[in-house]
């Protein structure tokens, strides 16, 4: 059974957030209110620095945010996609986990405002993204010094940049963080279906749309947009954390069997009785604070692990 607070946050999640993305149908509106509301139920520490900046690579630059807390302890940087199915999302809604996640970790911690549908489908996130990495390299940061870390849509879009990226033999991340990742465009996943109604967060109708505004007729089973679907040989290792009521279940499940078949270790979390994302609710429940511990120990543990 959760805590009395994690229960507090199911209902505001539930009845609140839930409701919210449900019934605002244009996605700008969506972006503005959603980021009010952040400002609102997500507060920032007062030892969270933020700082705005720009990752260029060629003729290419991608708007982003600088999230720190405290002073790292490891040279290296947090590569953070935010969620949103693509659609939604940015840093008035992430930045204060992002922040944390670096300070936890003993790191930075950077999130890219990539482009967002329906203004800009398919392929933009993803070329974002990549050109984010890229500027990452141009700074001087080594692929092993680079954490892969999102929630949500910006879990799959972690998983397709991983993808570009050993396609490309390009520098590897040191490791990938997902939250609740959205990896199968399909919604092959029973759970997409069976956990309707236990989901806490994620209205069936609204992922369904988001998706048809980001694919804009490519085919959903593309590994760039599923990738569940594409080979991950020779992958860093993963975490990823999931609610076990999430339609995201079965991403999260499938995400990881396929990485151990692909030969990549992968660590698994499940979490009963928590919503979509809970880890962004740190500091309201155990549980979330919990999540939270388990990422910095995962991201610890592989910077002091000698690259290979």
């Amino acid at each position: 059974m959760v805590s009395f607070a994690q229960r507090i946050v199911n209902v505001r999640v539930r009845y609140l957030e839930k409701p919210l993305i449900a019934c605002v149908a244009n996605q700008p509106l969506l972006r503005f209110v959603s980021g009010i509301y952040g400002r609102i139920a997500y507060k920032t520490h007062s030892d969270m620095q933020f700082s705005a900046t720009r990752l260029g690579h060629k003729s290419a630059v991608v708007p982003a945010l600088w999230c720190d807390q405290g002073r790292p302890h490891n040279d290296g940087v947090i590569l953070y996609l935010h969620g949103g199915a693509y659609t939604a999302g940015g840093a008035a809604s992430h930045k204060h986990l992002a922040a944390r996640l670096a300070g936890v970790c003993g790191l930075r911690a950077v999130l890219p405002e990539y482009r967002l549908a329906p203004e800009h489908p398919f392929p933009a996130a993803l070329e974002d993204a990549i050109t984010s990495y890229h500027a990452l390299l141009e700074k001087g940061y080594r692929g092993d010094q680079i954490v892969l870390a999102g929630d949500s849509a910006g879990g799959g879009l972690g998983y397709a940049l991983l993808l570009h990226l050993l396609q490309n033999q390009l520098p590897l991340p040191r490791c990938v963080v997902a939250l609740s990742p959205l990896v199968d465009m399909e919604h092959k996943g029973a759970s997409f279906q069976n956990n309707k109604r236990a989901e806490m967060m994620l209205p069936h109708s609204w992922l369904k749309r988001a998706k048809r505004m980001y694919l804009n007729g490519l085919d959903p089973a593309s590994p760039s947009v599923s990738p569940i679907n594409g080979d991950f040989t020779g992958a860093p290792p993963s975490l990823i954390l999931v609610g076990g009521e999430e339609i995201l279940l079965d991403d999260a499940r499938g995400m990881a069997a396929h990485l151990h078949t692909c030969g990549a270790d992968a660590m698994l979390i499940e979490q009963a009785d928590v919503p979509h994302i809970w880890p962004t609710h740190f500091g309201h429940s155990p549980e979330a604070d919990a999540a939270i511990d388990d990422i910095a120990r995962f991201v610890r543990t592989q910077f002091n692990t000698s690259s290979t």
